[in-house]
C-alpha cells in the first residue's frame, strides 16, 4: 500500500453517497434521493454493479472509510475485501455486510463484476413488526464475521433476492415498502446462517447480559476518528465501575463466556484500531500512541510489537 497518499480517514453519510453518484433522478425507484431518506420513514436502495459502472463510468475502487449507513454486497466476480484490519480475497462470489461502526472497501480485481448491492438506515427496519434494531443483529456486530464467500448455489440464491428487491423498488404495489423489509430481513438472516455457531445461541441468562454490556461498552469507544480523540474507558477497573460491578467478577464472567480476560478483550481491540490507523491514516506514530490512550509513543511501540510482534512502524511499511 502507497502511505503516501493515505487520507485521514472520513466518515461518509448518506446524503454524501448521493451527492458523490453523477446522477439524481433516476435508477432503481425512481429519485436517487428518495423522499423516504427521513429519519422518521427510514432509506432503502438497490443498485446492479455491473449497470452501475456501466452507464454512469463510476469508478470500482471505493474510498476506504466508515460509511453511516449500512450496506449489503453481493459480489460477482475477483475482488479484495477490506474490513477493519482483515483482508479477504474473493475469487467468484462474496457477501459483504458492512455498518456504520466499522470502515471498510473492496477492491475489483477483474472487469468480470456483476453483482447488486443495497443501502438502508436503521430506521428502515425499525418500522418491521418486530421493530429490529441493526446493531443488535449478530452479522453487524463488530469483530463478527462480514464477509463471506460463496458457492454457486448460495449465488444463485442471493442473486434472485437482490432481483426481487431490484424489481419491487421499481414498481407500484402500495405495500411494497414493506415487502422490501422481508426481503432486507431475508437476506440478512441468511448471512447470520453463514456465521458460526458461536454468539449465535447464546443464553439469556445474568453472565450472557453483562458480557454484552461489556462489548456494547467497549465498542463504544470506537471507531478512532481524529488524532485528539481518546478511549474514555481504558483498563478493566474502568469498564467494571461503568456497569456496576466488582473487576474480579467482570473477569471471571468474561473469561467464563468468551475464554479470555477482560484485559486481554480490551488490548485485543485496542491492537485492531491500532492496525486500522497504521493502514488506513496518515498519522503519525505519536497522535495514533496518543489517540489510544498512550501517554509515551514507546509504550504504544513495545505495547503493539509484543501484540503483531512487528514494530507499528514496519507494519506500516
Amino acid at each position: 500500500m502507497n502511505f503516501a497518499n493515505i487520507f485521514v480517514m472520513e466518515n461518509s453519510t448518506l446524503e454524501h453517497f448521493y451527492e458523490n453518484t453523477p446522477y439524481k433522478d433516476t435508477g432503481a425507484g425512481g429519485a436517487l434521493l428518495p423522499k423516504g431518506i427521513s429519519k422518521e420513514i427510514g432509506h432503502f436502495n438497490v443498485f446492479n454493479t455491473r449497470e452501475t459502472i456501466s452507464q454512469f463510468k463510476l469508478k470500482q475502487t471505493m474510498p476506504y472509510n466508515r460509511r453511516m449507513y449500512y450496506k449489503i454486497s453481493f459480489l460477482s466476480g475477483k475482488n479484495r475485501a477490506e474490513y477493519a484490519d482483515k483482508v479477504i480475497d474473493i475469487d467468484q462470489y462474496g457477501l459483504l455486510f458492512a455498518s456504520p461502526k466499522v470502515p471498510y472497501n473492496y477492491i475489483p480485481l477483474d472487469e468480470e463484476q456483476d453483482g447488486f448491492f443495497c443501502i438502508f438506515t436503521p430506521e428502515f427496519l425499525v418500522h418491521t413488526k418486530s421493530g429490529v434494531v441493526p446493531d443488535e443483529l449478530p452479522i453487524f456486530t463488530p469483530g463478527g464475521f462480514p464477509v463471506f464467500i460463496l458457492d454457486a448455489a448460495q449465488a444463485e440464491e442471493i442473486r434472485a433476492l437482490f432481483i426481487k428487491m431490484y424489481k419491487e423498488l421499481e414498481g407500484s404495489y402500495a405495500y411494497k415498502y414493506d415487502l422490501l423489509r422481508n426481503y432486507l430481513l431475508e437476506l440478512i438472516h441468511f448471512g447470520q446462517k453463514l456465521q458460526p455457531d458461536t454468539g449465535l445461541y447464546v443464553t439469556n441468562t445474568s453472565a450472557s447480559r453483562t458480557t454484552s454490556l461489556f462489548v456494547e461498552l467497549l465498542e463504544r469507544q470506537y471507531p478512532i476518528t481524529s488524532p485528539n480523540h481518546k478511549p474514555a474507558l481504558r483498563t478493566a477497573k474502568d469498564y467494571a465501575e461503568r456497569l456496576s460491578v466488582h473487576v474480579n467478577h467482570l473477569n471471571k464472567v468474561l473469561k467464563e463466556q468468551t475464554g479470555k480476560t477482560t484485559t486481554d478483550l480490551i488490548q485485543n481491540r485496542i491492537v485492531q484500531e491500532a492496525k486500522i490507523l497504521l493502514r488506513q491514516t496518515d498519522w503519525n506514530i505519536s497522535e495514533i500512541a496518543y489517540s489510544l490512550g498512550f501517554e509515551e509513543v514507546a509504550h504504544f511501540s513495545n505495547f503493539f510489537k509484543k501484540n503483531v510482534l512487528v514494530s507499528p512502524l514496519n507494519f506500516r511499511s
